[in-house]
């Protein structure tokens, strides 16, 4: 039956498909460690944080609504059918196998399962076991996907955040320090707001939201609306809606790991973070409780990233390789990469994200706004080389210490501080890109005076 909108259960409803999609385990360690970062400055960073983490996410499933796309491919084919192919497979490898479904690994392992773990085994060998068993279970589900994995997404996630809920009520009615006393990081003195903005990246979440639009308008048409202008605002009302949650659980994850820093220093990551507080919390009986839920919502999201990249990569090469064969591929080389561990993991995903993001936040942005010209290719196109041009940059310079010294890169970092406003804030792309669009707007402009031009003249008899 056809509906002129959704209801509000309805509303409710994709807004929590929304909100599943997107929130993950993964998705606790970076406010947890942003939290131990910024200290008594957290609400800056938070602020910083929620923006690229929540809004750009958002804003990314609503331009795939708003262009009336299929999916990600159809939406940057607006830039170039080559470029469709290439920035798909980039942002699915990026959000697949190269960073993201290890992450989930490594982060089960780090947060929930190695302080249940004695000494008998070196770390690195239990980290090899413990992936080599859920990759293993990964790829059984991913090749089966159905009623295990809805039974999962229904049982465990609400004991996930059941026992979030309870871990963070618990921290915030007995704070170990005041927040006011908790001293920021070094890093996080100045410019706190800015120094969050690239924190929010890593949760991956924006070039997901490109990737999942397609998923979440299908299940609107489902629900009986066809207009697509109608879908379009149906997606974003349920997308604030996600996103206020997300953004409420963000705040308040954010505060405890502020909070924490009178009993713990600052840790290497965010899932060493949490698991140190349920254990000061809960005692061994949180640690239990955090291991299990947080291995199975991160096996879902496993399950869940094989399957849709398999699936993307069967329509981007159909004849290369099959759905099953694509997924022993990437469930391998998820298994490979997890044990570099969860801090190398997240190290490395830094430099592809502040490469990704330039183009993916871009290209989002002209898709929401491009009525006003037409989404004519040329805008597109100048937009996202001088946005991957200035990207470029952000790469070399997220790269560690020892990599730049390697490569001799010193001088070319420089010459984008000294070029690029904005550079050391991260935002060193915003300029270029804004020179990008006025360049592909006057060469719009152009064109149409040229055509209107050569239009025949006729005489008035």
């Amino acid at each position: 039956m056809t509906q002129t909108c959704l209801s509000h259960k309805q509303r409710l409803l994709v807004a929590g498909t929304l909100f599943g999609m997107f929130f993950g385990a993964g998705n606790l360690i970076f406010p947890v460690h942003l939290g131990q970062l910024a200290g008594r400055q957290f609400l800056p960073a938070a602020i910083g944080f929620i923006l690229t983490a929540v809004g750009i996410p958002i804003l990314g499933v609503a331009a795939i609504g708003s262009t009336h796309s299929e999916g990600l491919q159809d939406l940057s084919r607006r830039v170039g059918h080559r470029y469709s192919y290439f920035f798909t497979c980039l942002l699915y490898l990026t959000i697949g196998p190269f960073f993201a479904i290890p992450r989930c690994a490594t982060t089960s392992f780090t947060a929930g399962v190695r302080p249940l773990l004695g000494t008998q085994l070196s770390e690195q060998t239990m980290l090899f076991l413990f992936s080599l068993i859920f990759f293993a279970l990964v790829f059984v589900f991913s090749i089966r996907p159905g009623s295990i994995t809805l039974w999962i997404g229904k049982i465990i996630n609400p004991l996930f955040l059941l026992f979030l809920g309870v871990l963070i009520v618990t921290a915030l009615l007995h704070p170990s320090i005041e927040v006011s006393a908790a001293v920021p990081d070094a890093s996080y003195q100045n410019g706190t707001f800015f120094s969050a903005l690239s924190q929010g990246y890593e949760t991956m979440d924006a070039i997901a939201g490109l990737a999942f639009g397609i998923v979440v308008i299908s299940v609107i048409r489902q629900m009986g609306v066809r207009e697509d202008s109608t879908i379009a605002k149906e997606v974003l009302h349920s997308g604030m809606l996600a996103g206020l949650l997300m953004a409420f659980i963000y705040l308040l994850t954010i505060l405890i790991g502020v909070q924490s820093l009178g009993q713990f220093e600052l840790s290497e990551n965010g899932g060493i973070a949490l698991s140190q507080i349920a254990d000061y919390y809960l005692g061994r009986m949180g640690t239990w409780i955090l291991a299990i839920a947080i291995t199975f919502a991160c096996l879902k999201t496993s399950i869940g990233l094989v399957t849709s990249c398999a699936e993307t990569f069967v329509k981007l090469f159909p004849h290369a390789l099959s759905y099953r064969a694509w997924a022993v591929v990437f469930t391998l080389f998820s298994l490979i990469v997890s044990n570099i561990g969860l801090s190398a993991i997240i190290t490395y995903s830094v430099p592809v994200l502040m490469l990704i993001y330039p183009p993916a936040i871009t290209l989002i942005l002209l898709a929401l706004v491009g009525n006003a010209f037409q989404h004519n290719k040329k805008v597109y196109v100048c937009v996202t080389i001088c946005s991957w041009a200035a990207s470029i940059f952000d790469f070399l310079a997220a790269l560690p210490d020892e990599m730049q010294s390697a490569l001799h890169l010193e001088p070319v970092i420089a010459f984008a501080r000294h070029t690029l406003p904005l550079f050391d804030l991260n935002l060193g792309w915003i300029l270029p890109s804004l020179v990008g669009l006025c360049i592909g707007l006057l060469w719009r402009q152009k064109e149409k005076s040229s055509d209107r031009s050569h239009l025949p003249v006729f005489p008035i008899s």
